[in-house]
């Protein structure tokens, strides 16, 4: 892939906060049995159907992450369900606690929309990839490349063992590679906490 204009605008600062507000206050109200609360203000960014991740961090280490790599609803509706099932469906951790909440730390993942590619399209860091292989698949944010220092090859052997794949198995032309990019943003950078 050569270099090219990003594939979509990124959202604004308004409507970041507005989504992390969003993911905060959708995970508080589960831990309440409250209403799900509303979206202040739907920009036409907001209301576009995009696939996102929510992330959350505690003390710098994954708390729970669930995403969706597919666009199938408004980007504030999806924030909000990804939020609540990151918080208490990640099969990794036990459903978040309302103790923890207060130092639990959010970040989003806007994706671009998944095109095919190859291996040596993949930047890590830039790409992210969405892997499968008959009834396997798996992914992988840009920012999992940076966070663990890895190269290509390490990033696609580490992204077949997470699918349950031989680590090799992204070299096989089964292997189907779906690369994307993604709008960053945690609570951190839009609040300076």
């Amino acid at each position: 892939m050569s270099a090219q204009p990003p594939i979509f605008l990124s959202l604004t600062a308004a409507e970041r906060r507005e989504l992390l507000w969003l993911a905060r206050q959708s995970i508080r109200t589960a831990l309440d049995g409250g209403t799900p609360p509303a979206c202040a203000t739907i920009t036409p960014a907001l209301n576009e159907p995009a696939a996102a991740f929510v992330s959350l961090h505690q003390d710098g280490r994954l708390r729970g992450c669930i995403g969706a790599v597919a666009a199938e609803r408004p980007l504030y509706q999806a924030v909000a369900r990804l939020a609540v099932s990151a918080a208490f469906d990640d099969p990794r951790f036990p459903p978040l606690t309302k103790a923890e909440l207060p130092a639990t730390a959010i970040e989003i993942s806007r994706l671009s929309p998944l095109t095919p590619g190859l291996a040596e399209d993949i930047f890590p860091g830039r790409h992210g990839v969405y892997l499968t292989r008959g009834e396997h698949c798996g992914v992988f944010l840009p920012q999992v490349a940076i966070e663990y220092r890895w190269d290509r090859e390490t990033f696609l052997s580490q992204l077949c063992r997470k699918a349950m794949l031989p680590p090799d198995a992204w070299k096989h032309p089964e292997t189907t590679l779906m690369l994307f990019e993604a709008e960053v943003f945690s609570e951190e950078d839009a609040y300076g906490s």
